[in-house]
Order: structure tokens, then C-alpha cells, then sequence
């Protein structure tokens, strides 16, 4: 941004989205204050906050007080939160500003950023194409632009997916690292809210303010401070990817950007294996469809706008008559509780393979984005979140980091560290992102 001030920074913001995102369909709603906001941070006297000055974009499925929280759904498209989430709090402390509320797929529910109620988002870096999902907004916002940071939520890859499309970083923290209280969930064993910036640095920083225990969500721990520094001479592990098709242009991406790593970094390598990785769709469905159906009930149409069957689009309702299928009284939660089992043998898989090894790296998606519109079977886009799935499953930390590209396409890289190991991880992330 050329002027100087806050107020000036943003008002380049409003300027640019005003021109281009009537393409993109990166928000849903402006923050109709962020200019008086920014006018009382340019007169601020005494000590700045962490995030003073940056303009944040938040996906429309986390609560900003006086602002519609609609899920990008006609569900909640009248609702307007009545608090902050405890993440929004954190950046408000920290002098952040929330510039607007971001498009993505209705509640959350999938993987290209085309099953929001409001349209789709288009891809900001190819164009005609899909962003990835389900945080399509918050990735295209900061792809395009349009912001300095963005928050999304990641249940099976709903950061990574979209910022490997975009050519961005995006985070997904270990499982109780940032509170949930103000997400509207998914699923509530795998959500969390994540960060997503043009680098490593902003998403460090915007993830060590938003990170911490919260007294409303009793899942939620500390953990050490994020700091970023050299990583020394770390040994990598390589996953085997022999059971899941990744692209031959992915692959050939990602090992040339491996082989810098050793040479120019110094690091070793050493080829491991997550026994089970190939069970993670099937093991994160029914898991899914059981909590996102128990989480919907509320969305009867007495209290929370409109009753969800009668407005919700097709990938809603197809989850959500999935886990009313999966929970009938019948089955006694069968299905649930095999999969729940499953879940914690990836679990083990990934802590047995991170204790030899300092990081697991892999592509974050083995397949380019598509056309909007192309007619995909559902198994296909299902498997778009085959590499980002394991790492929810096991409650791991992962972050998507972009390493090239192929016919315009970016290609992204994805490093997994154990549960609570952020730091470590953008720091390798970091000198990744150097070479």
C-alpha cells in the first residue's frame, strides 16, 4: 500500500474490492465501520498492539458482533451475531481490523468453493476457475489482495485446500490450540479456525494472537509461544503416497522442491509411512455427517432464521441425510464409534512416525483446481481432501505453503509436526519458503 495511515491503507482496500471482487465474490459483507475503526487507531496514543494496522477478513461462519454470520446459507442469512468469537476478541485487543465477511461453501460443507448459497468464489490467480474450499473467501481475499490476513476454518482441509489452489499460506493448528467458541461448527472433533496470509511470517503472527486457553471451550490448551527461528539440520520425512494418485505434475513439483531442500538446506530425508492414510475419507465422513447433523438440529426455524432442510443447498443436505442415516437407533452408533477408532489409529500412526523424524512433508492436494461448473463426481471431489484429512484426524498441526506452479496452477506443500509443535513447524515452514 502506497499512502501512509491506517485509514488511508484501508480505504485502498474498500477501493480495490469495489473494483474487482464483483469477479472474485470473495465477501459477502463490508465492515460498514472500518474506517471510523481505522481513524481512532491512526489517533492512538501510547502502546500499539500486535496486528496495529492489519486489515483481517473473517469467513463467514465465525461470529462478528454486528455483523451477519450467515454461513454463506439462506439458513442464517438474517443473523446477526450478537458477540464476538474469541478469536475475533483477540484481534480487536491486538488493534486488528475486521474489514468484511467472507464467502465460502454453505456451512462449511465442501472442497472448491462452490456451494455457497451467494455464488461461487472464483479462483483470484486462474481464472474461471475453482478456489478450493471450504474458506474459499478468506484465501481469495488475501490471494487477491483485498486484505493483509484472513481467518477460515479447517475441518478436513478447508485452509489448506484453498490456499494451495491460490498460491497462499494457510493453517490448520493442532485440535484445541485456538478456542472454537463463536464457530459455528462443523464438526466438532476436527474443526479449528486458521490463519491465512501471503507468508509465513503474517500467519505466525495473526496464529500466536488467536492461539490459547479459553474458560468457553474446554477443549482448547496453551501452547509455547510462536517464535521463528532456524530449524538447523533437521531430518524430514517424505511420506509414501503409493495408496492415494497424486498428479505426475504435483509429484514432479514437489520432489524438485525436496531436492532443494536437501541441497540447499542441508536437511535429510527419510521416506516414511502413515499405515493407514488411505482410510482417512472413510474413517472423516462418518464423522462428520454424525456430528454436522447433531449440530443442524438447532437450525429448526424457531430460533436461528430458517429451518435448514427447506433452504439448504445440495451438499448440505446430502451430509446432513447422511448422519441421520448414520445415527438411527438402529445402528446404535455403530458406524460413529468404528470410525472414532479408526481415527485414533491414524492418530498413533502420526505420533509413532513424528517421534523419528522432525516434520512429515507431502503435497497439501494431489489434484489442480477445475473449471467452476465442471461436472466432478462426488468421489472425485471427495478425494481433493485426501492429503489434508490425516492431519484433522490425528489432531496434528499442518500448513499449506505454496512451491510453484504448472500451467499457472499453483502446487502447494504441506508440513505436519506433532500436536502443540507450531513453532517448529513455520519455522521449517519459514526456510521452506526462503529457497
Amino acid at each position: 500500500m502506497k499512502s501512509e495511515g491506517i485509514e488511508s491503507k484501508v480505504k485502498e482496500y474498500l477501493s480495490k474490492i469495489k473494483k474487482e471482487d464483483k469477479k472474485i465474490n470473495a465477501f459477502l459483507e463490508l465492515n460498514p465501520d472500518i474506517l471510523k475503526d481505522a481513524c481512532v487507531l491512526d489517533n492512538k496514543k501510547g502502546k500499539k498492539g500486535r496486528l496495529f494496522g492489519k486489515i483481517i477478513a473473517v469467513k463467514s461462519n465465525i461470529n462478528v458482533k454486528g455483523m451477519t454470520c450467515s454461513c454463506a446459507s439462506k439458513t442464517l442469512e438474517d443473523y446477526r451475531a450478537t458477540y464476538d468469537a474469541s478469536v475475533i476478541e483477540k484481534i480487536k485487543a491486538e488493534d486488528g481490523l475486521i474489514i468484511g465477511m467472507t464467502n465460502c461453501d454453505e456451512f462449511a460443507a465442501g472442497s472448491s468453493g462452490e456451494n455457497s448459497a451467494f455464488g461461487a468464489t472464483e479462483n483470484p490467480v486462474v481464472s474461471g476457475y475453482v478456489p478450493g474450499g471450504s474458506s474459499s473467501g478468506s484465501v481469495a481475499a488475501v490471494a487477491s489482495g483485498f486484505c493483509d490476513m484472513a481467518l477460515g476454518s479447517d475441518t478436513g482441509g478447508s485452509v489448506r485446500v484453498p490456499a494451495s489452489f491460490c498460491g497462499v499460506v494457510g493453517v490448520k493448528p493442532s485440535y484445541g490450540t485456538v478456542s472454537r467458541h463463536g464457530l459455528i461448527d462443523l464438526s466438532m472433533s476436527l474443526d479449528q479456525i486458521g490463519p491465512v496470509a501471503k507468508n509465513v511470517e503474517d500467519v505466525a503472527l495473526l496464529l500466536d494472537v488467536i492461539k490459547g486457553k479459553d474458560e468457553r471451550d474446554t477443549k482448547s490448551v496453551n501452547i509455547p509461544e510462536i517464535v521463528l527461528k532456524n530449524s538447523g539440520k533437521i531430518v524430514v520425512g517424505v511420506c509414501n503416497l503409493k495408496d492415494i494418485p497424486v498428479d505426475k505434475n504435483i509429484k514432479e513439483i514437489f520432489d524438485k522442491k525436496v531436492g532443494e531442500m536437501v541441497r540447499k538446506l542441508g536437511w535429510k530425508t527419510k521416506d516414511v509411512e502413515i499405515k493407514h492414510i488411505n482410510l482417512a475419507v472413510e474413517t472423516y465422513h462418518p464423522l462428520l455427517w454424525t456430528e454436522f447433523f447433531s449440530a443442524t438440529r438447532r437450525f429448526d426455524g424457531r430460533k436461528y432464521g430458517k429451518k435448514i432442510e427447506d433452504v439448504a443447498g445440495e451438499e448440505v443436505l446430502r451430509r446432513i441425510l447422511g448422519g441421520r442415516e448414520v445415527t438411527k437407533a438402529e445402528f446404535k452408533g455403530r458406524f460413529y464409534h468404528k470410525a472414532l477408532a479408526v481415527k485414533e489409529i491414524i492418530k498413533n500412526d502420526f505420533e509413532k512416525v513424528l517421534t523419528n523424524v522432525d516434520c512429515i512433508i507431502m503435497p497439501t492436494v494431489p489434484v489442480f483446481p477445475w473449471k467452476i461448473e465442471a461436472k466432478l463426481s462426488i468421489e472425485k471431489i471427495y478425494a481433493t481432501d485426501a492429503l489434508t484429512i490425516p492431519a484433522n484426524l490425528a489432531e496434528v498441526c499442518a500448513v499449506s505453503i505454496p512451491i510453484g506452479n504448472f500451467l499457472n496452477k499453483p502446487v502447494g506443500l504441506q508440513v505436519i509436526c506433532g500436536k502443540a509443535q507450531e513453532g517448529k513447524m513455520l519455522s521449517i515452514a519459514k526456510e521452506i519458503e526462503k529457497i
